[in-house]
């Protein structure tokens, strides 16, 4: 009788154990933390950029370099410093000894200039390579 009982209690025991969830469930919406609350979806996140964005950055920035250096020296100078360097406009007039209106002028041009560059496919195209007139 003993073994039959103990065996009922086994049973019943590893059912109770199958029945109960493994793993802890939480939400990644609920607020967690003490006196900084924060989502455990923020903790967890990898906010690296993909191998893909990383890829795509990396070819931007060829050639972006590679059109300011078509870039007249004085364009160069400041976007090199304004854009690559990350100076402030005043810094950068500071450095070059301009005023700081002349250095903005000068930056428009130089972005304008490596937009038109950047994008070969969207520049205006010549009377030649238009399409034909019907």
């Amino acid at each position: 009788m003993s073994t039959w009982l103990t065996t009922i209690v086994r049973n019943c025991a590893l059912m109770q154990l199958r029945k109960r969830p493994r793993q802890i469930h939480l939400s990644l919406d609920e607020e967690t933390g003490g006196e900084e609350k924060y989502f455990l979806w923020e903790s967890i996140a990898d906010t690296r950029p993909s191998p893909e964005d990383e890829c795509r950055n990396l070819e931007f920035n060829a050639r972006l370099q590679e059109c300011a250096v078509q870039l007249s020296p004085t364009l160069r100078r400041t976007f090199q410093l304004r854009v690559l360097m990350g100076l402030s406009i005043f810094e950068t007039a500071r450095i070059l000894g301009l005023p700081h209106g002349t250095v903005k002028a000068q930056l428009a041009r130089a972005r304008a200039k490596i937009a038109r560059r950047m994008r070969p496919e969207h520049a205006p195209r010549s009377r030649s390579r238009q399409r034909p007139q019907r």
